[in-house]
């Protein structure tokens, strides 16, 4: 089966991930991660995409950005993709590639998906934090410290659903401390994972048929079978 065109979509959310191959590390070190941060806000400052929230993971890299422009995505996980390799086969002294194939990802509405979608990027490694550990459970290597309130992140721009959240940022921050602490339903994880694995967009029937009108392939799993016959 031929490959669908990526998901493009300007002005709307995108789940995002990266997978690296069997056996290797997204990064070995604090030095790799920091890279991988620099070469991020940097793919995203030139193509136009607005961090949201991310992961670095032991495995994989988890992104929650807005392009400006239906390429921006692309473009920008091609850039850091390229480059984070090239970084750190000549620190590690390795040749070949890193990723396990291509990207994937989903397109979200944000009404309903957005902050969901953080709580997914931010706990992807871990889910609910063990609360018991205090702030040393978060990892320093995702946005969830910004948003806590922790540090301030060059590379995350807060999108307005986060916004939406209080008046002060003191009233954010404990709006996310809760959200993060309750985490996702099991039902709900599983859903945004999938989507995100298979290109299936998260939005409203109306907005899905229209979109997919503009972009020209669909945004949902089709139903098996042959079409009904109309009696």
């Amino acid at each position: 089966m031929a490959r669908l065109p990526r998901l493009g979509v300007a002005g709307w959310p995108h789940l995002l991930t990266q997978q690296v191959h069997d056996g290797q590390l997204l990064a070995r070190d604090d030095t790799d991660r920091q890279d991988l941060l620099d070469t991020l806000r940097e793919a995203a400052r030139q193509h136009g995409v607005a961090v949201h929230a991310y992961q670095l993971g032991a495995s994989s890299l988890v992104l929650l950005v807005t392009p400006e422009r239906a390429d921006s995505a692309s473009l920008f996980m091609q850039a850091v993709g390229r480059r984070y390799v090239a970084h750190h086969n000549r620190r590690h002294g390795r040749q070949g590639g890193l990723w396990s194939g291509r990207y994937r990802g989903t397109v979200l509405d944000p009404a309903r998906y957005l902050l969901d979608a953080m709580v997914f990027t931010e706990t992807r490694e871990s889910g609910a934090v063990d609360w018991g550990q205090g702030e040393a459970a978060w990892s320093n290597w995702s946005s969830a410290p910004h948003h806590l309130g922790l540090r301030t992140d060059p590379l995350v721009t807060d999108a307005p659903g986060f916004w939406a959240l209080g008046n002060t940022p003191f009233e954010r921050q404990a709006a996310w401390r809760q959200r993060l602490q309750e985490g996702l339903s099991e039902s709900l994880r599983r859903e945004l994972a999938e989507a995100m694995h298979k290109g299936w967009a998260l939005m409203p029937a109306e907005q899905q048929r229209a979109m997919e009108a503009a972009l020209g392939r669909p945004l949902s799993p089709r139903p098996r079978g042959r079409p009904r016959e109309l009696i």
